[in-house]
């Protein structure tokens, strides 16, 4: 049973998931731009930035918690842990903004395969989230929850219309 909306209504929930489909497009963006430069970027340049970006911080408090968490942190970031951040990122960005573009050219099939993406991501992202408590990572599992939703009721809709056609 599916709700029935007016057609504004339905504008309306279709500009939020156009201006959806874009946050998740300028997400894939970051993410495809942070992977190549994690692999690009060594693990000592990382360790330089990351001091001169706390280095402030750091002087006026010597016992600052997020800027010596981040110091340790970029210590430790490296090796098999750099690539493994770097192919993750390019491989979730690449994944979303092909999800992205063939949601925006209205594929019928990209409507299903986004939606297990989606939800593949999002349940990967809940599993990291019970074991690291990001605010961020909390916000891109809303925007991933509310575009499965989006995208389903925009299947939907796409469904309804080429069946009139």
């Amino acid at each position: 049973m599916t709700a029935r909306f007016t057609l504004k209504e339905e504008k309306e929930i279709h500009a939020v998931f156009d201006f959806t489909l874009f946050l998740k497009g300028l997400h894939a963006a970051i993410e495809v731009i942070g992977g190549i430069l994690l692999y690009i970027v060594s693990a000592q340049s990382i360790l330089n930035i990351v001091r001169f970006v706390v280095a402030d911080e750091v002087r006026e408090d010597p016992h600052d918690l997020l800027a010596n968490y981040l110091i340790a942190f970029a210590q430790h970031f490296g090796g098999s842990t750099q690539s493994f951040a770097a192919f993750y990122l390019l491989f979730h960005g690449i994944v979303n903004a092909f999800v992205v573009i063939e949601l925006w050219r209205e594929e019928a099939w990209a409507y299903p395969v986004s939606m297990a993406i989606i939800g593949a991501f999002i349940v990967y992202q809940l599993y990291l989230f019970v074991f690291s408590f990001s605010l961020w990572l909390a916000l891109f599992i809303v925007v991933d929850i509310v575009l499965l939703f989006l995208v389903w009721h925009e299947y939907g809709v796409l469904k309804k219309r080429r069946t009139k056609e």
